[in-house]
């Protein structure tokens, strides 16, 4: 390519920056977002700038996807290698740096194969399909059920917003897709009845679809007793355990995976967020024993192409280093130790807090009229970002290389939040 060429392209793909019109932006996007008033301009690190120049301690991290941070160099050099590269071809061909991926996550987990997709959502989509199928032509059964739990989050296709047990998300998209059923997160008399019932003329529940810990239910942990019973369960019954792995795998945890916290192992799992720390990547997970999908079952155009199994790639090969994780678990403890110290001084305003490694959550009381939202507003006034998980508890999921320092100064920031909301 001849310099003017190079010339003209740049000067094409680099226009000349112009001030960041809000109006502008709401005439022309969809509004299927409740934005906060705040652009982002650029990002380092846990921190963000906005357009104005002002900085944030960024510990919304993407909601749990940016496992990195901002502009990480390892993740940087490995894009730019690979989109100088190649950075797409179709699944009609082999594609190297997907069987790389795939290698290293059958070698970090207890899955044997792995199908690569966009998105969590789809990652479901696709773990549905395949339970539906192990239902079919393994359980033969006419109507297979997966059973999800209350107060759980599994996309927005119509698929997984039926599979979320949120009424509120599935609210005037009905008919909503037949087969789900639901049962209390961590009820193990309760999930045992609904299998009983389900299956009192024969086999009808083809898999259980969990979340490790519940993300936008609240950050509710799995009980390890709990899990480990339902796995038997699922032995006894041939029943498949899928976990949804798409908010606090690769990592956030504090271990690779979430399901590692239960000291169990599913048949199938999923992934996404931060597996490809940002660049948009999702992935199906299974044991040789259930995979019964077969060429022509399922697909996706844009899944596991050079571009993002690159990024995720240097990702995961960050992540497994044992000083990461030990940060993770290091920083995991610093912060719920000082948020309890934080919220010490408002008595019953507030519940709990909980979560494990980087994902946390404080939860309010619900006699109080105070709301997450309220306090999410405070903390981004005075420069830390925040996400809400429900109407009543305030999450925390900085990127994973947080350091102590950061994790103290969003402490601090926290505790001016909450005086001004609850005074």
């Amino acid at each position: 390519m001849s310099p003017q060429v190079l010339e003209q392209s740049a000067a094409i793909a680099t226009p000349e920056a112009t001030e960041f019109n809000r109006d502008a932006f709401d005439a022309a996007v969809m509004t299927t977002y409740g934005r906060f008033p705040l652009a982002v301009e650029r990002g380092e690190g846990c921190r963000l700038w906005d357009t104005d120049g002002k900085g944030y301690l960024d510990f919304v991290a993407g909601i749990a996807t940016c496992t990195l941070g901002h502009a990480h160099p390892v993740m940087t050099e490995a894009v730019t290698t690979q989109i100088n590269k190649l950075h797409h071809v179709s699944n009609l061909y082999y594609i190297p740096e997907q069987g790389e991926l795939a290698k290293w996550i059958t070698a970090n987990s207890c899955a044997d194969r792995a199908f690569f997709c966009n998105s969590g959502a789809e990652a479901n989509e696709g773990a549905i399909k395949l339970a539906r199928k192990y239902g079919h032509t393994v359980l033969n059964a006419e109507d297979p059920v997966i059973l999800t739990a209350k107060a759980s989050f599994h996309g927005r296709t119509l698929a997984t917003i039926t599979a979320t047990g949120q009424p509120k998300y599935q609210k005037n998209f009905s008919p909503l897709v037949p087969g789900f059923e639901y049962i209390p997160y961590n009820d193990i008399g309760a999930t045992e009845a609904k299998i009983q019932e389900l299956n009192a003329n024969g086999p009808r529940v083809a898999a259980i679809l969990l979340e490790a810990l519940q993300g936008e239910g609240g950050v509710r942990p799995g009980n390890q007793g709990y899990f480990q019973r339902l796995r038997e369960l699922c032995d006894e019954h041939k029943i498949l355990l899928m976990m949804d792995e798409v908010q606090v795998g690769v990592g956030r945890t504090g271990k690779i995976w979430g399901y590692e916290n239960l000291g169990i192992e599913p048949d199938v799992f999923t992934s996404a967020k931060g597996l490809g720390g940002g660049v948009p990547i999702g992935a199906l997970m299974c044991k040789g024993s259930c995979e019964v999908v077969r060429p022509g079952d399922h697909a996706s155009t844009y899944g596991g192409n050079p571009f993002v199994c690159g990024g995720a790639a240097s990702v995961c090969k960050t992540v497994e280093q044992p000083d990461f994780l030990a940060n993770v678990r290091d920083r995991g403890e610093q912060l719920r130790a000082g948020l309890a110290e934080a919220i010490a001084p408002y008595g019953d305003n507030f519940i709990e807090v909980r979560g494990w490694g980087l994902i946390n959550g404080v939860e309010l009381s619900a006699h109080i009229e105070a709301t997450s939202i309220e306090i999410v507003k405070a903390a981004m006034d005075k420069g830390l970002l925040l996400v809400p998980a429900g109407p009543k508890v305030v999450r925390f999921v900085p990127p994973l290389i947080v350091t102590a320092e950061e994790i103290d100064e969003a402490l601090q920031v926290f505790s001016g939040a909450i005086a001004q909301v609850l005074g």
